[in-house]
């Protein structure tokens, strides 16, 4: 399902003296199969264009097209239902939002209300409670007796139990440990592969939008500052760390490491693999001189 979002602008309280301008002229093409990363500092609009997505807010200007249906601020829209079970959005600590009896019915629950019969809800919540890497006898367990890990991995599978097109990422790793920070996103990562999902990933970690990502939008101040592949974003450091943002790692110890040798690699490298490779092949090219 491709999405759209076309000159979007979108205010809070507008028309009341507490009217605040959170996005504006908000452009960005996100093409079925796309994982995007979406990185800027907190209040730059990141989650309110997360919102428009799904059509949980509507702009205020512009226009935002998920599949078939175009979302404007003039249209009275009609059957959102479709787009909201196509579209799943994964919260920061979705697990604060599990309150079934049982994981089975927690995950059931979405699939559910969207007109899906019990028996197909059970054996979806069968196969999500997989793809998030958990066995099937946790169904029956209460979700409030589970480790913080597992109530996550549990939220996650319901919304993969809603077999979204689309799903959306909104700081999916908060409060984990850098071990449960990289299961999550490899899972989410397969999971984009195997599925053939678009994913729309919304972070703060600079490691995760470089390793995961095909584009990244960079916002600031309610506006897209930038966007292109990780290689281009991170080619040029100087103007992230200029807005306070930050780097990989990768990319800083490159950058070490040109200046103490006063040279430049060939590429920006994104992962220590790359970064490997490139010092391997330039102690070889010293070798030959």
């Amino acid at each position: 399902m491709d999405i759209l979002l076309q000159q979007v602008e979108y205010r809070y309280q507008a028309n009341t003296p507490f009217e605040r301008l959170a996005i504006k002229d908000v452009s960005i093409d996100i093409p079925s199969g796309t994982f995007l990363a979406i990185i800027g500092h907190t209040g730059s609009g990141k989650s309110t264009i997360l919102q428009h997505l799904n059509a949980l807010l509507k702009p205020t200007a512009g226009k935002v097209i998920i599949g078939d249906k175009e979302i404007t601020s003039e249209k009275k829209q009609k059957n959102l239902k479709e787009v909201r079970q196509k579209v799943g959005i994964v919260f920061q600590f979705p697990e604060h939002q599990l309150f079934e009896e049982t994981v089975e019915k927690d995950i059931c629950f979405g699939p559910m209300n969207f007109g899906v019969s019990e028996d197909e809800a059970k054996k979806r919540a069968r196969i999500a409670i997989r793809q998030v890497g958990l066995s099937e006898d946790i169904l029956d367990k209460s979700p409030f007796d589970l480790s913080g890990g597992q109530m996550r991995r549990v939220a996650i599978a319901g919304v993969l139990a809603m077999e979204p097109d689309v799903i959306v990422l909104d700081e999916p790793t908060a409060g984990l440990d850098p071990r449960g920070r990289k299961e999550i996103m490899e899972m989410f990562y397969a999971l984009h592969q195997e599925r053939k999902l678009s994913t729309v990933l919304v972070t703060h970690s600079m490691e995760d939008a470089s390793r995961y990502a095909d584009q990244i939008v960079i916002m600031h101040q309610g506006e897209v500052y930038k966007k292109g592949t990780p290689e281009e974003i991170f080619s040029s450091p100087e103007g992230l760390l200029e807005l306070g943002l930050d780097v990989p790692e990768v990319v800083r110890f490159q950058q070490k490491i040109e200046k103490a040798f006063q040279m430049n690699f060939p590429k920006t490298c994104l992962s220590v693999e790359q970064l490997t490779e490139e010092i391997a092949a330039l102690l070889k090219r010293g070798e030959q001189r």
